[in-house]
Order: structure tokens, then C-alpha cells, then sequence
């Protein structure tokens, strides 16, 4: 199977990339720094499975799995995480992802879960996590609850949040200048926020960025 690393750490990818290359039913075929280049390579390169690191610069490793799965139904996703938290499983989940795998296990545990991704099997590494997945297909409406932002503001939070300016952020996420400029807009307005400072704060606190 064909394989797409993203990470922002060179040291990391290399090490992932050691592991899977070490399976004779495994190819990296590409890697990314951050998560619009994953987005761009996994287009160009179409793997069928994508792992992704979920703190990374640009758009985070969810919002990169949620573009990816949009434009490449048939791509699985798998999300490697140092979060061992019940919010980031779920937001991956809803992104499109197909596994969670926490950094620390990924010596034991990415060549299983990037085989069950691959075939289309649910993969979570711990029995509390199986039960998140459960209770999460058996309620669609919990997805959402409580997220007042779309998962396209979010992604221009998270550019605002790292000071990319509204060019930038226009070329990252393919849109106008003025596009962008309404969605800042509109992210000030819901959240009844007055500046970027104060949306670089609630960017910190939802993890879209590190502080």
C-alpha cells in the first residue's frame, strides 16, 4: 500500500518513515511538513492511507484529514496524536479519520492500525476509545454539538492564529482576499471577539495552536 507521512518534525517523519518502509506490503510514497502541503501531495500523489500528525503548522492534522477525505473518498486517514484526550478522538473522527494512534504507541502500534485503516476497519488503541467510537456512531448529533464555528472558519482561525496575513491565508485555503476578510469578519462577530489578540487566545484554548 502506497503511504503519505505528514509531520512537522523531520526527525519524526524519518522514524515513521523506518518503520513502514521495514514491511514488505508497504511504500512511503511522499511526505509532508505541514498540513496544507499534505493536502496538496496527498492530491498529487493520491495514497491510500494518509498519516497525519495532529499539531501541525498551516491547518492542523484534522482539518487536513477533513480536505483530504473530501476530495479522496477512497484515502483512508490515520491520526497520530500526543493528546490521549476524548476531544481530539472525536474531532478526528468527525474529520474523516479512520484511526488514532497516540505517538507514544507508534512503535508498536502504526503498522497494525495503517493495515486496519487500509482495509477500512475502525482502529483505536484502548478500550475507552473503542467505546468513544461506539457511542459516537450511535449519536450523529453529538458530532457537532457545541462547535459554533465551521470547519472552514476554523481553518482561518487557525492561519489568523499563526499571523499568516489575508494573502496568505487566501493562497493556503485556495480563496479571495475578501473571502478570507469575511470570514475574519464573522469569526469576531460569533465569538464575540474584538481583535486578533482575543482570537489567538480562544485558537490556543480549542488547540489549534500551541501556545
Amino acid at each position: 500500500m502506497r503511504v503519505l507521512i505528514a509531520d512537522d518534525h523531520g526527525v519524526v517523519r524519518g522514524g515513521l518513515r523506518l518503520l513502514l518502509e521495514r514491511q514488505a506490503d508497504m511504500e512511503v510514497v511522499a511526505e509532508a511538513a505541514d498540513g496544507a502541503e499534505a493536502v496538496e501531495v496527498a492530491l498529487r500523489e493520491r495514497p491510500d492511507v494518509c498519516v497525519l500528525d495532529v499539531s501541525m503548522p498551516k491547518l492542523t492534522g484534522l482539518q487536513a484529514a477533513r480536505e483530504i477525505r473530501a476530495q479522496l473518498p477512497d484515502a483512508g486517514v490515520l491520526v497520530l496524536s500526543m493528546h490521549d484526550d476524548e476531544r481530539y478522538v472525536l474531532e478526528a473522527l468527525t474529520a474523516g479519520a479512520g484511526g488514532y494512534v497516540l505517538k507514544r504507541e507508534a512503535d508498536t502500534r502504526l503498522v497494525e492500525a495503517v493495515r486496519a485503516v487500509h482495509r477500512g476497519e475502525p482502529f483505536l488503541t484502548s478500550a475507552v476509545e473503542r467505546s468513544l467510537l461506539r457511542d459516537w456512531l450511535a449519536d450523529p448529533d453529538a458530532r457537532t454539538a457545541g462547535e459554533p464555528l465551521t470547519p472552514r472558519e476554523q481553518e482561518v482561525l487557525k492561519l489568523i492564529a499563526e499571523a499568516h496575513t489575508n494573502r496568505e491565508i487566501a493562497e493556503v485555503l485556495h480563496l479571495s482576499e475578501k473571502t478570507v476578510e469575511s470570514h475574519r469578519g464573522n469569526l469576531l462577530r460569533k465569538l464575540g471577539m474584538r481583535d486578533r489578540v482575543e482570537l489567538v487566545r480562544y485558537a490556543i484554548r480549542r488547540g489549534l495552536v500551541e501556545p
